[in-house]
């Protein structure tokens, strides 16, 4: 009995922020998700007792946030690796060879690298390799040959320094085959990545579609002598895969295999939250276990939802708060604009960051964003209107889907799936304050004029459905400040408190 108590107890470390941290001293195990809130496609290096990861970063920039551990669990911020607007990025491989640092990742019906001699950069502005297809999953052979796999089973070479495609693709792997009465939502190869252990390359790629039925996506594995094929699937396929929507973690699926310093092994996923498709899709972390015959699978008695024995390594303290005052010079690590990153259109002022308004609505206004990372909360922010800029205060899925509560120099309007109206007229205010409280799935909406004393509006919005399964595009619910029109606002003290 005493075990399990003790078991439970670690089981309840909350998460912090982007990330589950499980800060408590001398604690053994770690409770999933590593990131909480929207961090997809994981891919993962070591690098002596370091660790990195870098996830899709999708329109939002700057793009590509890469975060450092030495322990798989807790994690901080290095730098972005991308700052120019190529589209949306979809899932990126990360790797280190010949000590520097590269990222390859598909944008704009195309596939990209940026280079660094540093993991903290700088690094190179985006080079376009110029070839087709998503997923690029770089390895490099025993005699330093450099390769890019596709999701859809094909190969190409490139060139010596990775930055150019060297010749045909060439197509060598056709996936494991779904049993026909699988509840999926495609096929959809996809995530190739390759890694040598032993005699053997493995290739673990995903299936079964990233959304859709909860037991659609799956982790795939496969094996060969050679790292261009012919490619073996392994007996224990699915490797990992959700078996029905009861569970907690849904349509698990595009993983990375990392040893830590002690030998062990390891895998990072992603998965939904079960009722909170809205959050994106999340970075989980599992043991994998190597059989006698050469091939990974998940231990017995592992469950992506319970408490789970940590890894090797030491806890870092992370200073990481979606919280920010806007006192700094640049702009902190959580905020990324939506579609364009125009480092002319904001300064920090001894008043707070100061943003240009554009559009003539939030959804063209390129809306500074934040990931949530509670079921509940809340959220306030002061802010200054100059001109005829409107302020906002928004829960942002894209363009065309958003809401939250916004001002300019005379009303408080709200904004209910993208209708925006003025719903208290009169304020007569350019100073003014902003909050969105979310319980669960119920946003409601506060201003004051002080800080002090808030009205609530008598708008209110529901907002499960803003999610990927509804609107498409892989998007998540973000925390966001937008600056629309023609003028200038200013913001400062954004207050981000999970609720109890």
């Amino acid at each position: 009995m005493k075990k399990v108590i003790l078991l439970f107890l670690f089981s309840i470390s909350l998460a912090s922020n982007a990330q589950q941290q499980n800060t408590k001293a001398g604690t053994e195990f770690y409770q999933n998700p590593i990131f909480v809130g929207d961090y997809p496609d994981p891919s993962i290096i070591r690098d002596g007792e370091d660790y990195y990861i870098v996830h899709s970063s999708f329109n939002y920039y700057p793009g590509l946030l890469i975060w450092t551990s030495k322990d798989l669990v807790n994690w901080k911020p290095v730098t972005h690796a991308l700052k120019k607007s190529v589209g949306s990025v979809w899932a990126p491989d990360l790797v280190k060879l010949n000590n520097k640092f590269y990222i390859y990742f598909p944008a704009n019906d195309t596939n990209y690298v940026v280079w660094a001699d540093s993991i903290n950069g700088p690094w190179s502005d985006p080079i376009d390799l110029k070839i087709g297809n998503i997923d690029p999953g770089h390895f490099a052979d025993d005699k330093g040959n450099r390769y890019l796999y596709f999701s859809n089973g094909d190969y190409v070479p490139l060139s010596k320094d990775g930055l150019a495609v060297a010749g045909e693709g060439k197509h060598v792997y056709d996936g494991w085959k779904i049993p026909s009465d699988w509840a999926i939502e495609c096929f959809c190869m996809e995530g190739p990545k390759v890694l040598k252990h032993g005699d053997y390359y493995y290739l673990t790629v995903a299936e079964g579609g990233t959304a859709g039925p909860a037991t659609s996506h799956m982790v795939i594995s496969a094996r060969s002598k050679s790292p261009l094929g012919p490619w073996e699937n392994a007996p224990h396929n699915p490797i990992l895969k959700t078996n029905n929507s009861s569970e907690k973690w849904l349509s698990k699926g595009h993983a990375s295999l990392i040893d830590d310093a002690k030998g062990n092994w390891w895998m990072v996923f992603h998965g939904y939250e079960n009722g909170y498709y809205n959050m994106g899709r999340q970075t989980l972390l599992q043991p994998v276990e190597w059989t006698k015959d050469g091939w990974f699978k998940m231990p017995e008695n592992s469950k992506t939802e319970g408490a789970i024995k940590k890894p090797a390594g030491k806890t870092i303290k992370s200073t990481f708060s979606l919280s920010d005052s806007f006192s700094g010079s640049e702009l902190n690590p959580q905020w990324q604009f939506y579609n364009q990153y125009e480092a002319d259109r904001f300064k920090f002022t001894n008043k707070g960051i100061q943003i240009t308004a554009k559009g003539n609505g939030v959804g063209d206004s390129s809306p500074l964003l934040c990931t949530p990372s509670d079921h509940s909360y809340s959220a306030e922010v002061e802010v200054e209107i100059e001109g005829n800029a409107t302020a906002g205060l928004v829960l942002f899925y894209d363009s065309k889907l958003y809401t939250g509560i916004a001002a300019d120099k005379e009303n408080i309007l709200a904004i209910l799936r993208s209708w925006q109206f003025p719903t208290q007229k009169g304020v007569n205010q350019r100073k003014l304050f902003l909050r969105l409280e979310k319980q669960e799935q119920l946003v409601s909406m506060f201003y004051s004029i002080n800080g002090r004393v808030w009205t609530k509006i008598e708008n209110s919005a529901e907002v499960s459905a803003f999610h990927h399964n509804v609107l498409s595009g892989f998007m998540s619910l973000r925390l966001g400040l937008s600056a629309v029109g023609e003028g200038k606002v200013t913001f400062r003290n954004f207050n981000y408190k999970p609720a109890n």
